[in-house]
């Protein structure tokens, strides 16, 4: 039977890329015409695209989390004789279901001409990567590296990725590895941005482009964090939880009390979104100044110390190189203290309403009001980026004051 590509459709005038958040069907599935094939992230909404064809899906030809023109080949069908491939960026395919609210997207200009099709983001297409490898490469965070695996033969296959991990591969080392070959002059070098960075890029853009930013600051005495930092060093060692732990766990708790930061909006700006719970966003630093999102889920609703042990687990996960954001995904903490920045304003990352910047602590002086005495405590600087839309001023502060209100009264719960 012969094969066709499925490639991304025109779902709407002037969009030119879409952001590919979900595979819906696996290699080997029968799929029917209209029935919901993957889900990408476009200008309007995180949607379900329907397949343009009865058949039988060989592969995914483009990989999660890659930004992709219209027209691009992101699959591969077999499909009954005399089916004729549609034009790139046409055919039927249409919404099936909008699953989220989300910002409009980047650099949508009216009225664009479709982009031709164009080659996956992903440096794995084109390696004679089988279907299950490529699966194994997803789950270990290193599909963006795949090029820099040895493979024993001109297929990459599951063993030569245990044998990458074994030897203490991981994909920030790959990514290190291709950025040392990228293409040299003698006037400039070029090297494949990251997927994950395109990913973040995409969502930037869509946020600089709707988002209203405003951002306000408060110093918090950091004393009681300090203190369950120290009892729990004293009783576990380092490998105890965190300090930004600690802080992670005054914020949910604020996150719980305050349901707009729990949201998010539509993008024609008339509905609000709103979650019974927290997925709390943390920004994680990986080498070479790429930066990916931790994600813990539900992090208003579990006890210390599955919350502690989940954002140590969220974190290693995301430094291998997997970003865990979702639409629900609606704020993140970014900690620009343990890289000695005292305060700073951090960006929104659509479609996110807010991030929470924490900042070096520093000993800063107190007079007693009552005794006049001088002393000094231990001071962190919290600094919070909300959009406007959906957050005013008052709401914005009576939350930062509740972060503030918890982290001074830590304790170490039960």
């Amino acid at each position: 039977m012969p094969q066709i590509s499925v490639r991304i459709p025109q779902l709407g005038e002037g969009l030119q890329e879409a952001l590919l958040v979900e595979f819906l069907k696996q290699p080997g599935d029968t799929v029917r015409r209209d029935e919901p094939l993957y889900t990408m992230e476009t200008d309007k909404a995180v949607t379900e695209v329907e397949s343009p064809y009865d058949g039988t899906l060989i592969e995914w030809t483009a990989e999660v989390s890659s930004v992709q023109a219209v027209g691009a080949e992101i699959a591969r069908m077999e499909v009954a004789e005399g089916v004729e491939e549609m034009a790139a960026g046409h055919g039927p395919p249409t919404p099936a279901a909008a699953t989220s609210p989300s910002a409009p997207a980047a650099a949508a200009t009216s009225g664009a001409a479709p982009s031709p099709p164009a080659k996956s983001a992903s440096p794995a297409r084109g390696r004679g990567i089988p279907p299950r490898t490529r699966k194994y490469l997803r789950e270990k965070g290193l599909l963006d590296v795949a090029d820099q695996i040895p493979s024993k033969s001109n297929k990459l296959m599951p063993e030569d990725v245990d044998a990458f991990l074994a030897a203490g591969g991981t994909a920030a080392a790959a990514a290190t590895e291709a950025a040392a070959t990228a293409t040299e002059t003698d006037a400039y070098t070029e090297a494949p941005l990251p997927t994950t960075q395109q990913t973040l890029n995409f969502r930037l853009v869509r946020g600089a482009q709707v988002c209203v930013p405003v951002t306000i600051s408060a110093e918090v005495d950091w004393s009681a964090i300090e203190q369950g930092r120290a009892t729990v060093k004293a009783n576990q060692g380092d490998a105890g939880p965190s300090a930004l732990s600690m802080l992670l766990w005054c914020v949910a708790r604020a996150m719980e009390q305050h349901d707009k930061f729990r949201s998010t909006l539509s993008a024609d700006g008339k509905t609000l979104r709103t979650y019974q719970h927290a997925s709390l966003g943390i920004a994680v630093a990986l080498p070479g100044d790429l930066l990916v999102t931790a994600v813990i889920e539900d992090a208003d609703a579990v006890a210390w110390p599955e919350f502690a042990a989940r954002v140590a687990e969220r974190i290693e996960a995301a430094r291998g190189g997997t970003d865990q954001a979702t639409a629900a995904t609606t704020l993140s903490v970014t900690n620009m203290g343990s890289v000695g920045i005292r305060s700073g304003v951090a960006a929104i990352v659509a479609p996110a309403v807010a991030t929470l910047t924490l900042g070096e602590t520093y000993l800063a002086p107190q007079v007693d009001q009552q005794t006049g005495e001088m002393t000094t405590r231990r001071m962190a600087m919290l600094t919070l980026s909300f959009d406007h839309r959906v957050i005013n001023g008052v709401g914005a502060a009576e939350f930062l004051n509740e972060i503030r209100s918890q982290v001074e009264s830590f304790e170490l719960p039960a």
